[in-house]
This record gives structure tokens, C-alpha cells and sequence, in this order.
């Protein structure tokens, strides 16, 4: 018996297919299909990798910032539920961590520090292309149902093809050329988010809503308000203006 409410599924799905227009902002995107992940699973934190040019993984979108420092550890030891489910093209589901400490030695330790106790890392595949890894992360040793892995695979499957509608495929090969850019995006985006957190005082997952929020409330791109944010404070001074200051 599944835990997701239909409802909210429903207006997840919306949401997300609302979000596949042309030209749309894939990190927005992105972070959006995290945010709903965790909101429905009710896991604590997801995390989302795509593949580069090169086949290697790069971390592109987190629903909480613990779980983006452990994406970076996954990928800069080469190891985890992320790695193992983007290599096979299979689901890694694992309702204890604390036994899989001779599978991931450096991954396992290190998210159990962060407090998780359980992880489900499914594939962002189509046509038997996998582009990269949704991966849960629960506080509690325990698994999701069967039909809840069903429906957030089905959300996965649904990124994949937002990922690849801004790609486009030509025999069977994905173009790069968005994808680059947006990772180079994603980079803009973790320095303007820092800048904005400690401008503010806040922690960075709060700095990262608020940018977004502007983003989305201005029509703009938020790896264009990030770039800005980085090169001139002063650039956007209703995101940027210290509560009080005037400044």
C-alpha cells in the first residue's frame, strides 16, 4: 500500500508538465521535481546528479542543502547509491545503511553522520539511455512501498524527458550543449546563494529559495540573476538589500 496522497500527486504532476515549455529553465525545473520528490515521498532530502559530456556525474538540484554536500561527496569518492544506480541503469534501494559499510566504506559513514538511514537512488533513463540518478534520502531505516518506488520513478521518468526536451536526441546521442550550460549555471547559482546567506545571515537553502522566488516573481533566468548577484550586489537590490540597512 502506497503513502502518496493523490491529490498532491496530482498537483505535482501538473506543476511539473506546466513547467515543459519552450526555452524553460531547466535548474528551476529541476529543483522543483526535488522539492515535490521529498514533499510526496516524505523522505528528507533528494538529491538529483545528471551525467556531463564526459559520462561523469555532476551534482544538478537538491531539495536540501545536507543532501547536496552528500551528492558531492558520492561523486568527488566515486561511490554511493547514485554511482551504483547510474552505472547499472537500475534502482538501488537500501532500507539500513548501516549494513552497507563494506559496499560504500567512504559513502556510508558519511551519510549517517548527516543522519540519513536509508536511501533510494532511481534512474533518469530513456530508451535505455541513463542520464543520471534521482536519489532519497530517509532519517528512518526503512524502505518506501513498491508502488510509492513506482510513482517517484514515474516523476523521474517525467525529468528525463523535460532534461532531453531541452537536449533534444540525435541518434541516440545526447546533445551537450544545453546541458554544459546549465551545469556551469548550477555553479553560478551555489556562489550567488552563498553571497546571498551570508549577506543575509540565513542559511543557503533559504537564500536559494529566495533567489528562485525573484527569479520566478521578475521572468528571469535565475543562472542569469545568479551571474549578476556574483558580479554586482547591487544589481538586484530588492534580493540583495540587508534588512533595515537601506543597503
Amino acid at each position: 500500500m502506497g503513502t502518496i496522497s493523490p491529490g498532491p500527486l496530482a498537483e505535482a504532476f501538473v506543476e511539473v508538465a506546466d513547467t515543459l515549455v519552450d526555452d524553460f529553465d531547466l535548474i528551476d525545473f529541476l529543483g522543483s521535481v526535488t522539492g515535490h520528490v521529498a514533499r510526496l515521498s516524505g523522505t528528507a532530502a533528494v538529491g538529483l546528479l545528471l551525467a556531463d559530456h564526459r559520462g561523469h556525474l555532476q551534482f544538478m538540484a537538491a531539495s536540501e542543502e545536507s543532501a547536496r554536500l552528500l551528492e558531492l561527496f558520492a561523486i568527488q569518492n566515486d561511490q554511493g547509491p547514485c554511482r551504483d544506480c547510474f552505472g547499472t541503469g537500475e534502482a538501488v534501494i537500501v532500507a539500513d545503511l548501516s549494513q552497507e559499510h563494506q559496499r560504500w566504506p567512504a559513502f556510508t559513514p558519511r551519510a549517517m553522520v548527516a543522519g540519513f538511514r536509508s536511501v533510494c537512488a532511481l534512474p533518469l533513463r530513456h530508451n535505455g539511455t541513463v542520464i543520471g540518478a534521482l536519489n532519497l534520502f530517509g532519517t528512518a531505516a526503512e524502505h518506501l512501498s513498491d508502488e510509492d518506488v513506482r510513482i517517484v520513478q514515474s516523476l523521474a521518468h517525467v525529468a528525463t524527458i523535460g532534461i532531453l526536451q531541452q537536449q533534444a536526441l540525435r541518434r541516440g546521442e545526447m546533445l551537450t550543449e544545453q546541458l554544459q550550460g546549465a551545469l556551469n549555471s548550477r555553479i553560478v547559482i551555489e556562489q550567488a546563494k552563498g553571497a546571498l546567506a551570508q549577506l543575509h545571515g540565513t542559511d543557503v537553502d533559504t537564500a536559494y529559495n529566495a533567489m528562485r522566488d525573484y527569479s520566478r516573481r521578475k521572468g528571469l533566468r535565475m543562472g542569469t540573476v545568479a551571474l549578476e548577484v556574483v558580479s554586482d550586489t547591487h544589481s538586484h537590490p530588492e534580493l540583495t538589500m540587508r534588512p533595515g540597512t537601506g543597503a
